[in-house]
């Protein structure tokens, strides 16, 4: 699950007094002792536990982000800011409940009545759709508008920014099928059916046994075909959760606002809060105005949720103060660089480990904030993905700033003594990204390997630019700086969407951008098959070991984000879904 963010703050900030709360509380004092609503601010109190628990509801929470993501269409995105924001506005058959710690992690019924129902194997899946929920509009949703929204999702020509979990694993889906086209789902009659208004059957090619992920992604929520606009559905979706959409721009950002529809008596497993008014959404802000407008007051949430920048770190670190109002949040995450093999001469082997050894690891850690950051990553799976296992074959650890003896000795392996330029990929308004394409470029220059930097925009990284494998290829995008976070705490769902070349396709949306190695597809379709917790899981271990084998992924570090909590937050925590404050959760003082 992808992910965003941006850059330094001033010393004006620290000693600008903090304005009233977003909903016109008492002035709030950063650092020790009360804060408004009498919680006392400290260091993490709101990870994997709630910090100023509420239940009160009101005001107009304000969010904001540096650029817009990829799509506000639940069936056409893969952002973790995203996935965690939509539970507010749509509702898929399982969710990821709205709760502190490990409990967060857990799917629990939503739109369904309970989890799904296995039989042939784990390979038929049936679910109960709960009776009275309607949209915005009032009209009651049916297991058919369900089975459409699953259906659309799978054009990926028209929405190509969203998982393929159903792709690669709906039985008989042929080539191509878009909705727009077969306005009968004549091409999905194999694989989904719905006998009844209320009950909806996924039939799948192969086995899994934990389909109830599949089931939370966000393209299970319904949508009437009555009512889809294709593309432009992102400006509007009908909403089935406790806000709807007020108004939209593509440049300036969206609100959102209290669904008079929504029937909480439907909803008591997600642990929905819906405490805010209002939510506004503020895109395109410069990143250190965030920090700034954070300290200040001014604003409640970095929706992006991966953490202040380098410069607002080590200043909130420094002051006791400011340090009492942050959260440093470890995740299932990996910031990491993707060596893409169609681009010569990273079609040889010999010729990617030098990269790997020529690369500054300090200085790609130093890129995100240092140790706070994130920890310097040896291999793949972050240690808090279950049952990892950590192991360093290229001694990343032992030669933190790289090892350029052992570099120019595999580029005379490859055939390149001399070096080789090649061009390094980022998305041009994350500037902890900007800094790790640097840091490779000063780094990988003394070993003779010459980078261009190649900036992309954010909302199309992945759809019309490095997730394109024909313009990858074209504009030689050989090294490729990317995150990854885990859509659920397992090595399938860490690592199937980045490793898997059957997943890569040529209409863009990709999440694995260059990794084609056919003994890594094989290790996954043993570990798919594995009933056995023990072996599956180091199956995933296997994938890990042969993708740094055939240095397909050049890790960079294993993420935390330092947040900055505000005192006119209520009822925040962070938890083992998101990894970021929960956005269903939240509340004001």
């Amino acid at each position: 699950m992808s992910r965003k963010r941006i850059t330094t703050v001033t010393a004006v900030a620290a000693a600008v007094a903090l304005s009233l709360a977003a909903c016109g509380g008492p002035k709030a004092t950063p650092g020790g002792g009360s804060s408004a609503g009498g919680a006392t601010a400290e260091a993490n109190a709101a990870v994997d536990k709630i910090f100023s628990p509420s239940d009160k509801k009101g005001g107009t929470l304000r969010m904001a982000v540096t650029e817009k993501w990829d799509s506000t269409d639940p069936g056409d995105t893969y952002y973790g800011l995203s996935w965690n924001l939509v539970r507010n506005y749509v509702r898929p058959l399982m969710t990821f409940k709205a709760a502190p710690g490990e409990e967060g992690g857990k799917p629990v019924p939503d739109l369904a009545e309970a989890p799904g129902v296995p039989s042939n194997d784990a390979k038929t899946w049936t679910y109960k759709i709960r009776k009275g929920v309607k949209y915005e509009d009032g009209t009651p949703v049916t297991s058919k508008d369900v089975k459409y929204a699953v259906a659309r999702s799978l054009d990926k020509a028209t929405l190509p920014s969203g998982p393929t979990y159903f792709n690669d694993f709906l039985l008989d889906v042929p080539e191509g099928f878009s909705v727009y086209k077969d306005k009968e789902l004549a091409g999905v009659a194999k694989a989904i059916e719905t006998p009844d208004d209320q009950t909806i059957v996924f039939h799948l090619k192969k086995p899994f046994s934990s389909f109830d992920y599949f089931a939370q992604l966000p393209s299970t929520a319904p949508v009437p075909q009555a009512k889809d606009t294709g593309a432009k559905y992102k400006l509007h979706p009908m909403a089935t959760g406790p806000y709807k959409f007020g108004t939209y721009d593509d440049n300036k950002g969206f609100d959102l606002v209290r669904n008079e529809n929504y029937d909480p008596a439907t909803d008591p497993d997600s642990g929905r809060k819906a405490l805010p008014d209002k939510f506004t959404i503020a895109y395109n802000v410069e990143g250190t105005d965030i920090d700034n407008r954070l300290i200040a007051g001014d604003l409640d949430v970095d929706i992006a949720g991966t953490g202040v920048q380098p410069e607002t770190q080590a200043k909130v670190l420094a002051d006791p103060k400011l340090k009492a109002h942050t959260d440093n949040v470890p995740a299932p995450r990996l910031n990491f660089t993707v060596l893409n093999t169609e681009v010569p001469p990273l079609d040889n082997l010999h010729c990617r480990k030098a990269i790997l050894y020529a690369a500054d690891h300090e200085g790609y850690q130093r890129a995100y904030g240092g140790p706070v950051g994130g920890d310097i990553a040896t291999n793949l799976m972050p240690p808090s993905v279950l049952g990892s296992q950590k192991f360093d074959d290229y001694g990343f650890e032992a030669d933190k700033n790289g090892n350029v003896e052992k570099a120019k000795d595999e580029l005379k392996q490859c055939g390149q003594p001399n070096g080789f330029a090649i061009n390094i990929a980022f998305r041009g308004d994350r500037n902890k990204e900007k800094a790790v394409a640097e840091t490779l470029q000063q780094s990988l220059k003394k070993a003779g390997i010459t980078l261009t930097t190649k900036p992309y925009p954010t909302g199309d990284y992945t759809k019309l630019y490095a997730g394109k494998p024909d313009f990858a290829k074209a504009n030689k995008l050989g090294l490729i700086v990317y995150s990854w976070g885990a859509d659920w705490n397992d090595g399938f769902g860490f690592l199937q969407q980045i490793v898997d070349s059957r997943t890569i396709r040529a209409t863009g949306g990709n999440t694995n951008l260059g990794v084609r190695i056919p003994e890594v597809d094989a290790l996954v379709d043993k570990a798919m098959a594995e009933t056995d917790e023990t072996k599956r899981n180091q199956y995933w271990v296997d994938v890990d070991k042969k993708v740094m084998e055939q240095a397909g992924v050049l890790p960079g570090i294993w993420a935390k984000g330092l947040l900055y909590r505000p005192d006119s937050l209520a009822n925040v925590f962070t938890n083992a879904g998101q990894n970021m404050y929960d956005y269903a959760g939240i509340g004001l003082k």
